[in-house]
């Protein structure tokens, strides 16, 4: 089971309507999330292991330790993990109010 766990929340200052999401994220291995969007960007750093991004009309992406990625705006995608877990911190910035994350079927 994934684990998501919210460090911070908080209204970007400067910017009506707009709010950070600090996240530090644990997906197991052999997983792959449902495909969703947010209503706003991901910035990615991944602290531990590896996955691989896969992105609505782009190619496969893997990143591991030490990598840092972005996904844009409204953009559907999905994270995968292979034969180990990955520990990620994510760095949202959306639109105040909206869900998290948006799933797609």
């Amino acid at each position: 089971m994934s684990v998501f766990n919210n460090l911070l929340t908080c209204q970007l200052q400067g910017v009506k309507g707009t709010e950070v999401v600090v996240s530090h994220v644990t997906v197991p291995p052999n997983t792959t999330l449902p495909k969703h969007w947010h209503p706003g960007e991901e910035f990615a750093y991944i602290l531990d292991g590896s996955l691989v991004l896969c992105q609505e009309n782009e190619p496969e992406m893997v990143f591991k330790k030490g990598d840092a990625c972005v996904v844009p705006w409204k953009k559907i995608h999905t994270v995968m993990t292979r034969d180990e877990n990955v520990t990620i911190l994510v760095f949202r910035v959306h639109e105040q109010g909206q869900p998290e994350r948006v799933l797609v079927e």
